[in-house]
């Protein structure tokens, strides 16, 4: 087992589940008012100030499309929090599959993108697998494009959302170390997220883990490997500011890539050598601060140790233990 990755991995874990309840709040003082300030694990709770989820909807076309289950009842409903059961410490849905990745790609010795997508799509339409009452866009349009009958392999979407590199740690962590991993970050995001940003994004992404794997730092790892995406002149200047004028005014807080992997960045080289600071920095400007977070916790992860604490309070990783089937769906 690499420990980089397998640090990275813990780190991207921690930050999603520290930011978990301040997930997509754009009220700072909202954010503050209801949890403080988020430097420990905490439980979500309603009413949730800036949810859109009355807004959202998603109708089934038939069975092989039934992903919302009994948290159908919640969508259309003002106020309710993305994520109103989960745990205090809890990783959300797309780092839950993250964990049952990486479990699955360890088991086996090597990634398999048919038995993956056979195991997530038999995941997600069994009830009980999971508690998150949000689902991203990119499960719908999966799932939508899966009952038109259309091949597992093709029913990603052109989903330009950051939550499409929220397996890479997962999976890097994973992988032998004579993998072609280039080529199997691609397929592995394209399965969900095909729109070219996001695969540009996770290839970056995933640069960058490598770099820091092979002794480059921090900072001259995004130098010289996210130079398309991150400037240090500008997070020179930009590190003299609040974070929340940076993400928020300069850089947006949601979730689209093209404004939150460059503000992912921005915080991993601000914080470069203290894992925890930057953790909850990320967590406290609030937008899409869970996926944000993915890149956050992974490259600081990376780049540094990790207090125990933060570790054994991840509920998910030893509630995951026993979910997890290496058979194919239908046999």
């Amino acid at each position: 087992m690499n420990q980089l990755f397998q640090q990275a991995y813990l780190g991207s874990l921690v930050a999603d589940a520290l930011a978990m309840p301040g997930h997509w709040y754009y009220d700072r003082e909202a954010l503050y008012r209801d949890y403080g300030r988020l430097d420990h694990y905490q439980k979500p709770r309603n009413p949730h100030p800036n949810s859109i989820l009355h807004r959202s909807n998603y109708q089934a076309l038939n069975e092989q499309g039934e992903i919302l289950h009994n948290q159908a009842q919640y969508w259309g409903q003002a106020e309710i929090h993305y994520h109103q059961f989960l745990n205090a410490g809890e990783n959300t849905l797309n780092l839950q599959l993250a964990i049952l990745l990486n479990k699955l790609v360890k088991t086996t010795g090597h990634y398999d993108a048919g038995l993956w997508i056979d195991f997530y799509t038999q995941f997600m339409l069994t009830p009980g697998n999971h508690n998150d009452t949000y689902l991203e866009e990119y499960h719908r349009g999966f799932f939508t494009r899966y009952t038109q009958g259309k091949n597992k392999h093709k029913c990603g979407i052109k989903d330009e959302h950051i939550g499409g590199l929220a397996h890479i740690p997962a999976l890097l962590a994973a992988l032998p170390e004579e993998s072609d991993w280039r080529t199997i970050v691609k397929t592995h995001v394209a399965l969900t997220h095909r729109h070219s940003n996001v695969l540009r994004a996770a290839d970056c992404f995933a640069r960058i883990l490598h770099a820091l794997d092979n002794g480059v730092p921090l900072r001259e790892s995004l130098a010289k490997a996210a130079g398309d995406w991150f400037s240090t002149a500008k997070a020179q200047k930009w590190a003299l500011r609040p974070n929340e004028v940076i993400i928020g005014r300069v850089l947006g807080s949601a979730c689209y890539i093209d404004q939150a992997f460059p503000a992912a960045l921005f915080l991993a080289w601000k914080y470069h050598d203290d894992f925890e600071a930057g953790i909850i920095a990320n967590a406290q400007v609030g937008g899409d601060n869970c996926h944000r977070g993915v890149i956050v916790g992974a490259l600081l992860g990376a780049n540094n140790s990790i207090d125990e604490k933060w570790i054994k309070g991840l509920y998910s990783l030893s509630a995951s233990a026993d979910r997890i089937s290496l058979s194919r769906s239908g046999e």
